[in-house]
């Protein structure tokens, strides 16, 4: 059975009660996980509290070197890691070693931010005596890191990780259905030689333990990434205490085909782009608009790459060319994307591929890839996150067109465009409202780029040497009496 990680020691829950983890794909047990409660989160705090002035006192590069060790450990236990993330999460082999490669580069890229830290210099006007002024920066205290089910070890790494190099120390809050990897990588990074506190792991509901760390009066400062109800929960939280928050949330990202598109690209882009992780991933190809010239050989294109796709265990390898898609996380969510999807056919959208559990596949949370054409824009696909392998496409008329119905959205989190027009890739740069545009490249959030959303899809960033700003308080301090 696994255990939390408060203070050095793995423990299990105050109450001793524990509660099962499922694979997605089988439906069976994988393990049992603390069900930690309120009592946990306060000793998680305290000793995260009470290491914090010691750990925010070392100097920067020790800080680095911890983490680097860390890297090293977690290497040596990949297999164990990633397979473990398969059978909890679902998701294929080869997309869960690359979860564990990016979560390796993104602690490296950190750690070696650590030395590369430095505050500014101000010279004063002279109208108290020559002067000048310094803005020095100092870590906040006990951060909470809430990371998400569908991408467990990246997130909660881009959270981590600038937490702890900026002398912060950390209680992560894994999501509840996806527990065990996450445990096992700060197991591994504790014995880098951590010193007890700094790096805690609690686990359990949202509702309990994840309520109970984002009010603690010792936490200062929240990192959430997740749906955007549960992100407005946070803030209402957070704001008595005015903790410093970052919200990184849903997402319905807007794809744009131009007709001058190398369009054997742009399909790759957009498979990938929307059924990596089947298709569960904030940041992803959603919406898909394509000038009406390249529609049809678009459309060809993109249904042939879509009956590739084979769904099945994880750990199983599909043989080519078919390519293995894993299950939905849980039945709820494949509930949820099968209603969106017969709102989309009420409202007027034509199934061009899947939309149905596939044969001989009772067992599990399995749902073929699934292509809807010109539903209406007020649909749940346009309307609300869809967090699954479902893709709607539209024909657009022009630049103007596409990027006024990429823009109808609550959301503004990621997009893209398709395109080697200079103009069209200034307009959308421009004019899409989105905190991120890719030309030319597949929705993916790279760990030197700072990464968050606009209107419902949160706010602040995470990823880049930004994302350290979001965990030190600066300071101004004026030197005075020069003569």
């Amino acid at each position: 059975m696994a255990e939390m990680f408060i203070g050095g020691e793995w423990r299990r829950a105050r109450s001793g009660a524990t509660y099962p983890v499922v694979n997605p794909a089988t439906e069976e047990v994988v393990d049992h996980a603390p069900l930690g409660g309120i009592e946990d989160v306060e000793e998680a705090v305290r000793v995260a509290k009470e290491a914090f002035p010691s750990w925010s006192k070392k100097d920067f590069e020790e800080r680095g070197e911890f983490l680097r060790r860390g890297v090293e450990i977690l290497k040596a236990h990949r297999e164990e890691i990633v397979e473990t993330l398969t059978r909890e999460q679902g998701k294929p082999l080869h997309e869960a070693q690359g979860e564990f490669d990016h979560l390796l580069h993104g602690l490296t890229y950190y750690a070696d931010l650590a030395t590369k830290i430095r505050g500014s210099y101000q010279p004063l006007p002279s109208r108290f005596g020559p002067s000048y002024g310094l803005i020095i920066k100092r870590p906040i205290g006990v951060a909470a890191a809430i990371v998400p089910w569908n991408f467990p070890l990246t997130l909660m790494g881009t959270k981590i990780g600038p937490a702890l190099v900026a002398g912060n120390t950390v209680v992560v809050k894994p999501a509840s259905t996806t527990p065990l990897a996450a445990i096992k990588v700060v197991g591994y990074l504790n014995e880098a030689g951590l010193p007890p506190g700094v790096l805690n792991i609690v686990t359990g509901p949202g509702r309990t333990v994840g309520e109970a760390l984002v009010s603690h009066p010792d936490v200062r400062r929240v990192a959430f990434t997740g749906e955007t109800a549960t992100g407005r929960r946070i803030l209402e939280l957070s704001v008595p205490h005015f903790k410093r928050v970052t919200l990184e949330l849903g997402g319905s990202d807007p794809v744009i085909i131009c007709p001058d598109a190398d369009l054997d690209k742009a399909v790759r882009g957009v498979l990938i782009g929307r059924f990596w992780n089947a298709g569960q991933a904030c940041l992803a190809a959603k919406r898909v608009y394509v000038f009406e010239e390249v529609y049809d050989t678009f459309l060809e294109k993109l249904l042939a790459g879509v009956a590739r796709y084979e769904p099945g265990e994880g750990w199983v390898k599909a043989e080519r060319p078919r390519i293995r898609i894993g299950p939905l996380h849980t039945a709820k969510q494949r509930e949820e994307v099968q209603a969106q999807l017969q709102d989309a056919l009420a409202k007027g959208g034509k199934l061009l591929y899947g939309g149905k559990v596939p044969e001989g596949r009772e067992r599990g949370f399995f749902f073929l890839p699934t292509v809807v054409a010109e539903p209406a824009h007020d649909s749940r696909v346009v309307r609300e996150e869809t967090f699954g392998p479902l893709l709607p496409i539209w024909k657009v008329k022009d630049i103007d067109e596409a990027i006024r119905m990429a823009n109808d959205s609550i959301y503004g989190l990621g997009s893209s465009i398709w395109t080697y027009n200079v103009k069209w890739i200034h307009k959308a740069a421009q004019e899409i409202e989105a905190g991120m545009t890719w030309v030319n490249q597949i929705h993916y959030g790279y760990d030197e780029l700072p990464f968050g959303g606009v209107k419902q899809s949160g706010y602040g960033k995470e990823h880049g040497i930004e994302a350290l700003d979001y965990y030190f308080e600066t300071k101004s301090v004026v030197v005075g009496d020069l003569e």
